[in-house]
């Protein structure tokens, strides 16, 4: 069974590239652009590995993070392209 991964990112290209690469890997993705649809997913679905970008329109990425936390352990990897 594929492990299931969640890509969370309001960059349309990013998130695309991103998906379309790990499918050709073989795994399950679930895309979104903001962490109110993301955590709809994050309820209703068993994850192994979130990616989620650090700004989202809705809620930063590190925010989201927190809220995974609070019932999950799977690994999160933060993307980012601020250069601050």
């Amino acid at each position: 069974m594929p492990a299931n991964i969640l890509i969370v990112d309001d960059e349309k290209e990013i998130a695309d590239f991103i998906k379309t690469f790990l499918q050709n890997e073989g795994y399950s993705v679930f895309k979104f652009h903001t962490a109110k649809d993301a955590l709809e997913c994050i309820e209703n679905t068993s994850l192994d590995l979130a990616i989620l970008d650090v700004m989202l329109p809705d809620m930063s990425g590190f925010a989201l993070c927190r809220k995974i936390r609070e019932q999950h352990t799977y690994p999160v990897i933060m993307l980012t392209a601020n250069f601050a």
